[in-house]
């Protein structure tokens, strides 16, 4: 039987940590999402990265996935690996194609395929479950950017089946929604028997890495360049926030290191309710090219200055 090699695909060592693939998958999404990467190639290698997250990201399918190889899906549905795949284990020294997306033993199989406005995209896989109503449950991933998370709205996805068969909605995130968090689609799932009622759709949140925020809980933090002059003398400089750009006040006298506090700037605590703070750490840059009179000046400021940063020897 055929596979797909997941470790190879996410660039990572079979006895990689949890924390190790994470990271990978991450930079490998960021590199081949739509938004960002308009390569042919580029949509194929996303919804294969995401296929091999959500199998090594999970510990029970990892270890399937280890043991049986492309089996690992009939091992998990059944207890057991199929005939002749009992104890047995594979060389993941070469590339192949892995059988599609699951969602149990139904037989309703799908692969998901989420568009968000034209263009964003979200990967999807499976979770095999029950309903309440008979249907049968599924589950996927959409990949939002930290300013969507936090503004929500109204995005229209698309969901194919392998028959090719489409079905759109329109989906209402909410402000302030937490990575990890899942929107419930009733009635949106997949069939127990053809014709039969429709189990939920849940939409597990993830978030794109931003090249200048990182959330912690409901504050945003974020890195401010200053100039020696602008920390030595104070001032007023920019800064970045989710909601545009704000004018913040350098006390004089500043060093590296120390964090600018906007209250309520960060990310939100509940749609419509309170914001968390934007945490700005201070971080004094100096040019690699200083002109002829700035290296003067400089020299001219070490000699009269007293103070000095290292306690003397």
């Amino acid at each position: 039987m055929d596979y797909k090699d997941y470790y190879a695909l996410l660039g990572v060592a079979r006895g990689a940590s949890q924390d190790e693939i994470q990271k990978a998958y991450r930079k490998l999404a960021r590199k081949y999402h739509p938004d960002v990467n308009n390569s042919p190639e580029a949509e194929d290698k996303f919804k294969e990265v995401g296929e091999a997250y959500e199998v090594l990201k999970n510990a029970d399918k990892r270890a399937k996935y280890d043991q049986y190889g492309s089996a690992w899906k009939a091992a998990q549905r059944g207890g057991s690996p199929p005939p002749g795949y009992e104890n047995h284990r594979f060389d993941f020294g070469k590339m192949g194609e892995a059988a599609g997306f699951d969602f149990g033993s139904s037989g309703f199989s799908s692969f998901f395929e989420m568009l968000f406005g034209g263009g964003r995209g979200a990967r999807g896989g499976p979770r095999p479950a029950t309903a309440a109503r008979g249907g049968v449950d599924q589950e996927a991933t959409i990949v939002l950017t930290l300013e969507e998370a936090a503004q929500g709205g109204k995005r229209e996805i698309a969901v194919s089946d392998p028959m090719g068969n489409r079905k759109s909605f329109k989906v209402a995130i909410p402000a302030g929604v937490r990575p990890r968090g899942r929107i419930r689609l009733r009635g949106k799932g997949g069939e127990r028997a053809p014709g039969g009622p429709r189990g939920d759709l849940y939409l597990k949140i993830d978030l794109m890495p931003h090249p200048h925020f990182r959330l912690d809980g409901h504050n945003i933090r974020t890195t401010l360049d200053i100039t020696p002059a602008e920390a030595a003398l104070g001032s007023q400089v920019p800064v970045e926030t989710l909601n545009g750009r704000l004018q913040v006040r350098i006390p004089a006298g500043t060093s590296s290191g120390r964090t600018i506090r906007l209250r309520g700037k960060g990310f939100p605590k509940s749609s419509g309710g309170d914001h968390g703070d934007l945490l700005a750490e201070i971080r004094i840059v100096i040019s690699e090219a200083l002109s002829e009179r700035e290296r003067e000046l400089y020299e001219e400021l070490s000699e009269v200055s007293s103070f000095r940063s290292r306690a003397s020897a």
